[in-house]
């Protein structure tokens, strides 16, 4: 074949991809204010969505538990959120598939502390405020569990981990967990420090996009045109970066609508292409790092009595049909 005819043949399916997602009711997705939910947006802006043959909207949702409500209910196609969240809105009956990982926190979140306090171990008594049940209080009890301790060996101050890196900046509390800029924020006063990172738990605080059975079985072409959409957008992140974080600014808004902020905020996380999303998916003969930090949500979250579904395993969760 030549290579006039082999161009026209893939600018043919190119266009009949594109017609096809033109014509198909778009898939909804919901992600809070979060840097590592900027490829999208480059995804949406430069048409790679429509490209590979889907398209999506794309929708803020700050409120967790009304964002989980509408995709366990099918009013919401897509979730984005931590690996760790997803257990514990399932409910029996509506199992729930984690189809790609978007975000790795590598130092973007931890716990900030007094400076005599040493280790994990010595917040034992102490006063550690974070959000029950967020991110933030699953991974403080992670980190708890290393060391022999639960969260009944710690004082709990509920509050959102803005709030609790005020609180602590304050003076109001021993620790907080919390994240960037509260984390270096809290870091920088005369009587705090930052006691651990996520950039020393790797794997711990992963980001990922997850659908309903159903819709994994329904729309597989189009979770599989999603997931090459998304790599896409990284690759043109590492090409084009000014361009792509003045799209991703403006795309997720917020406290992130500055690009030199978004920018700063990213440093605080990797973007997960394929190629890792592959190693830590893993495989069901040997298990990636994303399986551990699954079987370890289920755990902790079972412990503290908001896992709904008997005998959830974390292989009940991964399919890495999205990824090949």
């Amino acid at each position: 074949m030549n290579t006039s005819i082999k161009s026209l043949l893939v600018a043919s399916a190119l266009s009949a991809l594109t017609a096809l997602a033109a014509h198909a009711e778009a898939l909804k997705l919901a992600h809070s204010t979060w840097v590592g939910y900027g490829p999208f947006y480059i995804a949406q802006e430069k048409g790679f969505f429509t490209e590979e043959g889907v398209e999506i909207e794309l929708t803020v949702m700050e409120n967790t538990p009304l964002k989980m409500g509408a995709l366990m209910a099918g009013r919401i196609d897509i979730v984005a959120s931590t690996a760790d969240e997803f257990p514990t809105y399932m409910r029996d009956g509506k199992p729930l598939r984690y189809i790609l990982a978007v975000d790795n926190s590598n130092g973007g979140d931890g716990v900030v502390s007094n400076k005599d306090i040493a280790t994990v171990a010595d917040l034992k008594g102490r006063t550690v405020a974070f959000e029950e049940g967020s991110v933030s209080q699953f991974f403080i009890n992670a980190l708890l569990r290393r060391e022999g301790l639960t969260q009944d060996d710690i004082e709990m101050v509920n509050m959102t981990a803005t709030d609790a890196g005020v609180a602590f900046t304050a003076g109001r509390v021993d620790a907080a967990v919390t994240w960037e800029p509260s984390l270096s924020q809290g870091a920088a006063t005369e009587h705090g420090k930052i006691l651990v990172s996520s950039s020393e738990t790797p794997g711990l605080i992963v980001d990922v996009v997850a659908v309903l059975g159903s819709t994994a079985d329904e729309h597989e072409e189009e979770l599989k045109a999603f997931v090459r959409a998304w790599q896409r957008a990284l690759d043109f992140l590492e090409t084009n970066p000014d361009e792509a974080y003045q799209i991703m600014a403006v795309g997720v808004g917020g406290w992130l609508e500055d690009p030199n902020e978004f920018k700063a905020a990213a440093s605080g996380i990797q973007y997960l292409d394929i190629s890792t999303n592959l190693e830590m998916f893993g495989t069901a003969d040997a298990p990636g790092i994303l399986t551990d930090t699954i079987s370890n949500a289920i755990t902790i979250w079972g412990d503290l009595g908001r896992i709904k579904v008997e005998g959830l395993q974390a292989s009940d969760l991964i399919d890495t049909s999205f990824l090949q």
